[in-house]
């Protein structure tokens, strides 16, 4: 069975609440962005990343190797709207499938830039 790349950096992350929409998957081991992107909460319900051209910063999260099925029948469905599918440049040069925000979101009430917080980890325990 085919499989992708899929870095999470959020709640389903291994203890997190939406940890669950990656059974089957496999964990390949925590990882990181390349510097090359800003990192928003959104109510401190969840984070989103979002490209930028300078000024962007590392964020931290996990990757995991998923099917198809697992991403089109379990982590998809629970996307909030403000999130899109694409694709991410690793810390090693490589890529990743991600969700990633909208641009559009980028100016909705409740969404703050958090990219210095350390990732989201960090950023919920600081709170």
């Amino acid at each position: 069975m085919e499989t992708l790349r899929m870095f999470v950096n959020g709640q389903a992350m291994s203890g997190g609440s939406l940890n669950a929409a990656l059974e089957g998957a496999h964990f390949l081991g925590p990882a990181e962005t390349a510097p090359r992107y800003r990192f928003y909460s959104v109510r401190d319900e969840f984070p989103g990343l979002h490209p930028v051209p300078s000024g962007g910063r590392a964020v931290p999260g996990e990757l995991y190797a998923v099917t198809y099925a697992i991403l089109r029948d379990h982590l998809l469905p629970g996307e909030p709207p403000e999130l899109e599918l694409g694709a991410i440049e690793l810390a090693d040069g490589s890529g990743s499938l991600c969700m990633r925000m909208r641009a559009e979101s980028l100016t909705l009430p409740g969404v703050a830039d958090i990219s210095d917080a350390g990732g989201w980890r960090a950023h919920l325990a600081a709170r």
